[in-house]
């Protein structure tokens, strides 16, 4: 006879502090699926855990939970990989190392979000390019990655849909922060993706979720631990968000500077970072043999062009208008400049 669960107790479990079995957290998340759990119930839940905290085997089991809610994409070769970037302000490295990676021969399957909190979401930040598409399908996005390096879509009803509807209630129920939660959150839709390795750019300081380095590291540590629960290869990198990354801010914006880092003119902080980003991936990706190879592999698809390439072919393949890319005045942006000078 199957265990029966309810949403009540296995709150006031959690309430008081008393770790979880994986079945139920999975009871918990599938409820919300099945209309056994209420948005109500599951806002307790997500407070509870943010409060208390999760054990490492709590949190692989959410992430579990959350990954098998649907589809699950899988690719052979460890040469798939992404990167997450746990959001700042001015964060656009996306746009830069997925083409750099590319370009060395790494496949990158992208599915990316929206903003969350007050950082800026990387899907609304290249939708500023009129025409392209981030909802293919499911189908779509596995083909299209056969066919080329680096495909970015957004998060499909079929990958992780328990994830979609726990993530707009964290926006407002104040449960961002919570290490488990971005955990299970970020793990669930990357490996639902088919990436065999990840790279993590946790961001730290006062621009960021998590403000000092060891709230930092910790996440970082929660990440990297749960990837190799899944068996996947991962990489931490702990980058400064005590000031924005780069020197553009805003959709249009930072696709503009974007640009401009691919064809060697952007800034210092944004270029370093997004080497550093795509050289893990290439070394994860057995694309290189050490670190020092992989640093010349990417700094080459820079100097060369071979990025800037990839980019403008991955905008053209996803119907995006590439005269953008060659003429960014055709970008709408504001009428009115003001200029504030610091004293």
């Amino acid at each position: 006879m199957s265990q029966q669960y309810s949403a009540y107790s296995i709150l006031a479990k959690k309430r008081d502090n008393v770790a979880l079995a994986p079945e139920e957290i999975k009871w918990f998340i599938d409820g919300l699926a099945r209309g056994d759990v209420a948005d109500y119930q599951m806002s307790a839940f997500l407070m509870a855990i943010t409060i208390n905290g999760a054990t490492a085997e709590e949190t692989a089991a959410l992430t579990d939970a959350m990954l098998y809610s649907g589809k699950v994409v899988q690719f052979e070769g460890a040469h798939y990989v992404d990167k997450h970037s746990t959001g700042g302000v001015g964060d656009k490295a996306s746009f830069i190392l997925a083409p750099l990676a590319a370009a060395c021969g790494v496949k990158v399957p992208m599915i990316s979000g929206r903003g969350l909190g007050h950082t800026g979401g990387t899907l609304d930040k290249i939708e500023a390019i009129p025409g392209f598409k981030t909802s293919l399908t499911l189908e779509q996005f596995q083909n299209a990655l056969d066919d080329f390096n680096f495909v970015m879509i957004g998060q499909t009803p079929e990958l992780a849909p328990a994830d979609k509807k726990l993530y707009a209630l964290r926006d407002v129920t104040a449960t961002v922060e919570s290490i488990p939660l971005i955990t299970g959150s970020i793990m669930s839709k990357k490996l639902a993706e088919g990436a065999n390795g990840l790279v993590f750019d946790i961001k730290c300081g006062s621009g960021a979720f998590m403000k000092n380095f060891e709230d930092a590291k910790k996440l970082g540590q929660s990440l990297m631990n749960t990837a190799g629960r899944f068996q996947k290869n991962s990489y931490m990198v702990i980058s400064n968000m005590d000031q924005p990354l780069g020197q553009a801010i805003g959709n249009a914006n930072e696709i503009i500077e974007s640009l401009e880092t691919l064809q060697g003119k952007g800034p210092e902080d944004l270029t370093q970072l997004s080497l550093e980003l795509a050289a893990a991936m290439v070394l994860i990706a057995g694309k290189a043999t050490d670190k020092a190879q992989a640093d010349e592999k990417v700094r080459e698809a820079l100097d060369s062009g071979a990025a800037y390439q990839i980019f403008k072919e991955f905008i053209r393949r996803q119907g995006g208008d590439i005269r953008y890319l060659e003429d960014t005045s055709l970008f709408d942006l504001a009428k009115v400049d003001t200029v504030v000078s610091s004293k």
